[in-house]
């Protein structure tokens, strides 16, 4: 008796939390008794649910899957269709386990949630077996049939076994939509056999490619792309486990290593490449060159058969429409058409897409410009991207939106100021992820009838310089973000603090078994009287730094000291850890008065008065070549305990002086070489006053028409 209440109250007190840490079930009913998962047990299925009765094998280590019911216990797997498709019922009883669904997607889901109620292990593919589970009754289907992730593996090359590991950690989250983006300006990932030189020339960079180095890797040849063979096997793979892949193929814009490829799908003018050192930097399809449409019919065609999605996405954001206004046929078109208004060469373009993905019996998805004008067809999806306003707008027109506005959804976004990552969306981390509520945003039901879903996205341009052979950084960017993004595309949300405990005491172990390096939310800190003080709430170990050594030391409880600028605290547990975080004297900086300039010419727009007054980024006329350099001429001789000189974007490498060295002069006339350049970048710690830094450049080019330079970070003695 004491055993049985014992398995009860477990059942019950991990349902509560489990309704919060994942997707919130409806209904759930917990009664006595409790089911025993053996080796033993047999999982039967109905016809057409084999390939889910062969993920759950694989997935709890039973040994016996068959297509008859057998009276002997067992998991039975089934479909009701007075069910909607992705509903779910989850029986567990005491000699039967019942998931049933409307659909595949429905069984998929309440297999899933099965999976929640057994040991983090399961996740490994080592469920230890024997293992009881309380029984319980479980009604439940999403909030939203769209519940999506956007993966970019054209910035960073990710092959066919790292996107079937993306799509395992996805599938185990809900998340039903795999938005897969195949080409950009830096790379073409996938085969076209109509145009077999297309993938292996444009789908690597640098080294003898025509598509120059941009992010990262630029002393190589680098990238990849995928046979339609493997593809094949990716969408088989997605597809077992609930989820439809929705290529994109970004068009119009975002084309340049197509058009590094093909240089005759550009406009029809010479381009002036003093900049870019020779490089033709146009990323924009000619709308009036009509070849161009069958050269698309072609591609789209081959990407249409090869994808089941109903909708392909053919991108239409950030165009260059400069490119058209210069182009003389471009122009003319314009004049046929009565307009002076490039946006509609856009609606041309998009409408000529739209009609080759008809004839193919597929619909259009595109991004937020594309609808703007309200021109574009209905058929289509939007994807809103830019802004709330953007997802408003489109849902207003009438299109069936996939709300994915940067300052929630974006995860390449750094989750706090002196993270990595980019910030010109929002800097936030999962807590404002769950926060996200369409009703307080101005998603009126009349709205909300137009809203397909919601979609998180990961665009890799930083992963590439942040050892992307390993998951380590996509993993920190996306969990615990993904598992936020999950519960309110699944339910409606709740109250954060519940949500973080069951987050914390229940999936940070599931996270860790599924083998994710995923991030924990800082420990806090505090430096008061001489002594430093660290907490945290997850029950993470917390660590320490002291100066430049590497060496972690465990925090053992309050250190005394008169130096908090030297410590930097963090958490870990299992394979997650947390950022840095330190006292604010840590972050102290200076800003001495300094002159910039370079051999590079300046911008008119961006010049160097910007970050010699430490207001902002200036740029040069130019890119970057062997020789070139850019000079911080010191007004007095700066004393500091650190100095960091950067060109490029604060947020990842691009614009750089890809390789050089760094020369400090203490006199300002003689200047010795100190150290080398670290994508675009130094750190110096001099031991005496410095008068000037001139950064050199040891390279022939950056890939793009400018090198940017950042106002430096100086930190005081203190």
């Amino acid at each position: 008796m004491k055993l049985r209440i014992l398995i009860l109250l477990a059942a019950l007190f991990a349902g509560l939390d489990q309704a919060h840490a994942q997707p919130a079930p409806a209904c759930r009913t917990d009664r006595e008794g409790a089911f025993e998962l053996t080796r033993q047990t047999a999982i039967c299925f109905e016809k057409g649910l084999a390939p889910l009765a062969d993920y759950l094998l694989e997935h709890t280590n039973v040994e016996t899957a068959s297509d008859r019911i057998s009276s002997d216990p067992a998991v039975v797997l089934e479909t009701d269709p007075a069910l909607a498709d992705e509903a779910y019922r989850l029986d567990i009883g005491t000699e039967r386990i019942r998931i049933t669904g409307g659909g595949y997607g429905g069984v998929f889901n309440g297999i899933q949630t099965l999976l929640r109620e057994l040991p983090p292990e399961v996740y490994a593919k080592a469920c230890p077996l024997p293992v009881r589970i309380g029984c319980t009754a479980i009604e439940d289907a999403p909030r939203f049939a769209y519940r999506g992730m956007l993966l970019d593996v054209v910035r960073t090359w990710m092959d066919a076994d790292a996107v079937k590991r993306y799509i395992d950690l996805l599938a185990y989250h809900s998340i039903n939509k795999l938005h897969l983006v195949l080409s950009n300006d830096e790379g073409w990932r996938i085969e076209i056999r109509s145009h077999p030189e297309l993938a292996p020339t444009g789908g690597f960079r640098g080294g003898d490619s025509p598509v120059r180095a941009i992010w990262g890797k630029w002393e190589e040849k680098y990238g990849g792309y995928y046979t339609q063979q493997q593809m094949r096997g990716i969408v088989a793979y997605a597809a077992q486990r609930n989820i439809e892949i929705i290529p994109e193929i970004d068009l119009p814009g975002h084309s340049r290593a197509f058009g590094s490829v093909y240089p005759e799908i550009r406009c029809n003018y010479r381009p002036d490449t003093v900049s870019t050192n020779g490089y033709d930097y146009r990323s924009a399809w000619c709308v009036a060159r009509e070849a161009n449409y069958g050269i698309l019919e072609d591609i789209l065609g081959e990407i249409c058969a090869l994808f089941p999605s109903e909708y392909i996405h053919v991108g239409g954001d950030e165009v260059d429409m400069s490119q058209w206004e210069r182009c003389p046929d471009c122009r003319a078109l314009m004049r046929r058409l009565v307009t002076d208004d490039p946006h509609r060469l856009e609606d041309l373009f998009m409408e000529r897409m739209a009609a080759i993905l008809e004839a193919n019996g597929k619909r259009p998805g595109v991004w937020n410009e594309a609808v703007r004008t309200g021109a574009f067809t209905r058929r289509s999806r939007a994807y809103g991207w830019e802004s709330i306003e953007a997802c408003l707008d489109a849902a207003d027109k009438g299109y069936p939106t996939v709300v994915m506005p940067g300052q929630y959804f974006y995860f390449d976004m750094r989750q706090s100021q002196h993270e990595e990552g980019h910030q010109w969306a929002a800097i936030f981390d999962a807590r404002k992820v769950y926060g996200f509520d369409p009703a307080e945003l101005g998603f009126t039901p009349a709205r909300m009838q137009h809203v397909a879903g919601l979609e998180g996205s990961f665009f890799s341009e930083a992963y590439v310089s942040h050892e992307p052979e390993k998951p380590d950084y996509m993993d920190y960017m996306c969990f615990p973000r993904i598992c936020a993004l999950s519960a309110v595309a699944w339910g409606s949300g709740g109250e954060w603090e519940e949500y973080y405990r069951a987050l914390h005491d229940r999936h940070y172990d599931r996270l860790a078994a599924m083998g994710i390096r995923f991030r924990l939310f800082p420990p806090a800190v505090r430096y008061e009287k001489g002594l430093f003080s660290a907490s945290t709430d997850d029950g993470a170990e917390i660590r320490y730094l002291v100066g430049d050594s590497p060496e972690e030391h465990r925090y053992m409880g309050p250190i005394r000291t008169d130096n908090p600028h030297l410590f930097r605290f963090f958490t870990r547990y299992k394979t997650a850890r947390s950022p840095y975080v330190a006292d604010k004297s840590f972050y102290r900086t200076a800003a001495p008065a300094l002159t910039l300039t370079s051999s590079m010419g300046e911008s008119r727009k961006f010049p160097y008065a910007n970050a010699s007054s430490y207001r902002g980024a200036s740029c040069t006329a130019r890119a970057c070549r062997e020789g070139d350099w850019v000079l911080y001429a010191f007004d007095k001789p700066v004393a500091c305990r650190e100095m960091f000189l950067q060109t490029g974007t604060r947020h990842l490498p691009k614009y750089i002086l890809t390789t050089g060295y760094a020369e400090v002069s203490y006199d300002g006339t003689t200047f010795e070489r100190v150290a080398e350049l670290e994508k675009g970048a130094v750190t110096l710690r001099p031991e005496k006053p410095v008068r000037a830094v001139r950064l050199v450049s040891t390279c022939r080019d950056n890939g793009t028409p400018y090198v940017m330079v950042q106002p430096p970070v100086v930190k005081p003695v203190l």
